[in-house]
């Protein structure tokens, strides 16, 4: 099917986003997919004619990144990491009960054209593994049975939140999203939770915080230890002249 005037519309509008109009070509690519299913010839075609690069160029990009996809993908993606930390705690078994459950392999999608399986190198959620991604959506600490139960739910059409996100919708949805069109789910379900959160909490308990910017630009040429070194310093400082003050307050004398 040929792209819609809509679409080469709003193609021509992310090209004019940018102080650099090919900058606009990973958005402008995830908008093609989010309309004809994944990224066509024609729509590498008009890419390249709207920047004005060549149709080689725009194709190297297409299959350099594994997020845009050359065939047709099904209304969900699953992608599972795989990689080292997610594999230990389980994410290999997860892929493979997924595999068994689908009948499907990888990047494979099933009959009925609901779900489409990936194995996913990282999902950058380490603190949560093993993790699985629906659409680009966050779902912690999977086990074999939660995640028979997503793929389930979504080839019946149920509601499925995501852990950490927005209601799912469907693949196609959400590279609309990446391409930059707001789909008004962007305060759905929190951002950061758990694991993510405890570094600041602490902090926060302890009454750490970054050092200013002037105390930064001290020494630009510091070594990472002559930086520390210098924070401390700071805060040594800082803390000295905070009991010297409240001595004063309390009437004490100076020397």
């Amino acid at each position: 099917m040929a792209l819609s005037d809509e679409t080469k519309a709003e193609l021509h509008e992310l090209a004019g986003r940018y102080p650099e109009a090919r900058s606009a070509l990973l958005p402008m690519l995830h908008l093609v997919q989010s309309t004809e299913g994944n990224v066509t010839n024609e729509g590498i075609e008009l890419c390249a004619e709207i920047l004005g690069i060549s149709a080689a160029e725009v194709s190297g990009v297409s299959t350099f990144y594994t997020m845009y996809k050359r065939r047709p993908m099904g209304k969900h993606h699953v992608g599972v990491c795989t990689n080292t930390l997610c594999a230990v705690m389980g994410g290999d078994a997860i892929f493979e009960r997924l595999k068994d459950h689908l009948d499907v392999g990888n990047d494979e999608t099933t009959d009925d054209g609901k779900i489409t399986l990936e194995h996913i190198e990282c999902n950058a959620a380490c603190d949560f593994a093993p993790v699985m991604m629906v659409n680009w959506e966050f779902f912690d600490n999977q086990t074999p049975e939660s995640a028979i139960e997503v793929v389930d739910k979504l080839r019946a059409g149920k509601k499925v939140q995501a852990t950490r996100g927005a209601t799912i919708t469907s693949w196609r949805a959400a590279e609309r999203v990446l391409a930059g069109f707001e789909d008004g789910l962007v305060d759905e379900g929190p951002a950061a939770a758990g694991p993510s959160l405890v570094g600041l909490e602490i902090a926060a308990e302890k009454g750490w915080s970054a050092p200013s910017v002037a105390e930064a630009k001290a020494k630009p040429d510091a070594t990472p230890d002559d930086k520390v070194g210098a924070v401390e310093q700071a805060d040594t400082s800082r803390a000295e002249s905070e009991t010297k003050a409240a001595v004063s307050d309390d009437g004490g004398s100076k020397k």
